[in-house]
């Protein structure tokens, strides 16, 4: 369990039973008695207000009416934010995008340096176009959750992306590619990979992509992705093309 979903179960537990003990969020979040204790800190910083009881038979409340007031957000979620308004924005449905990159802005001030370094590195490889108008649409499903953060530890670490693919024919295949890019063509999502068996860039369709993760032990450089003039990175778009 991570530092953040451990201290989010610690936040549901107090508001659902009203109070409770150190000892009995340390056993319900597996976690020591001091690490509950600096997630109470950490949570009291961030907003929350949390009252204790010292003595025997004390324990601790949340106040019903307390919220987080400082965002607390993960660079996957900045980064799903920032390409859902660079891909409305290309697709001329963002009536408010000075709004919106105002708010982006704010946000990823509150990200730790190397976080915002990371953040912008993967924007990079972000690109956004056009769909064709005929294109055949009959097919399109659901993105895999895991694809988006398995993406951005591979390509951030260089390592090689493992996933399984169905293809138009609904052929099933293994795949080992350099994970280069996202391309996004609303609604389709594409991830650009470099094929060492083919020598070759591939478009993979995201919603055909399945049980993705990195491959340890393999790394790759970083290759220049050839686009169609037509596709613009995100990098063009944040200073307000369309």
């Amino acid at each position: 369990m991570t530092v953040r979903h451990r201290q989010d179960a610690i936040v549901r537990s107090l508001r659902r039973n009203g109070s409770s003990t150190i000892d009995a969020l340390a056993a319900e979040v597996g976690a020591s008695r001091r690490t509950v204790l600096r997630d109470i800190a950490a949570l009291r910083e961030d907003g929350y207000v949390i009252h204790s009881d010292v003595g025997r038979g004390g324990g601790l409340q949340l106040d019903p009416q307390s919220v987080q007031t400082h965002a607390r957000l993960t660079v996957d979620e900045v980064f799903a934010l920032l390409i859902s308004v660079a891909a409305m924005r290309a697709a001329g449905t963002l009536p408010f995008s000075e709004l919106a990159d105002a708010g982006l802005a704010r946000i990823e001030k509150a990200l730790p340096r190397d976080k915002v370094r990371d953040l912008r590195a993967v924007l990079g490889c972000l690109h956004v176009g056009r769909l064709p108008p005929r294109q055949d649409l009959s097919d399109l499903g659901q993105v895999d959750a895991a694809l988006l953060p398995a993406f951005e530890t591979a390509f951030l670490a260089r390592r090689f992306l493992r996933f399984g693919y169905r293809d138009a024919g609904g052929r099933e295949t293994r795949r080992e590619v350099e994970p280069q890019a996202l391309l996004i063509l609303l609604p389709i999502w594409y991830l650009v990979g470099w094929d060492p068996m083919r020598e070759d860039f591939r478009h993979f369709r995201m919603d055909r992509i399945s049980a993705p993760h990195c491959v340890e032990d393999k790394r790759f450089r970083r290759r220049r992705v050839p686009f169609e003039a037509d596709v613009c990175p995100y990098a063009e778009l944040s200073r307000g093309r369309s």
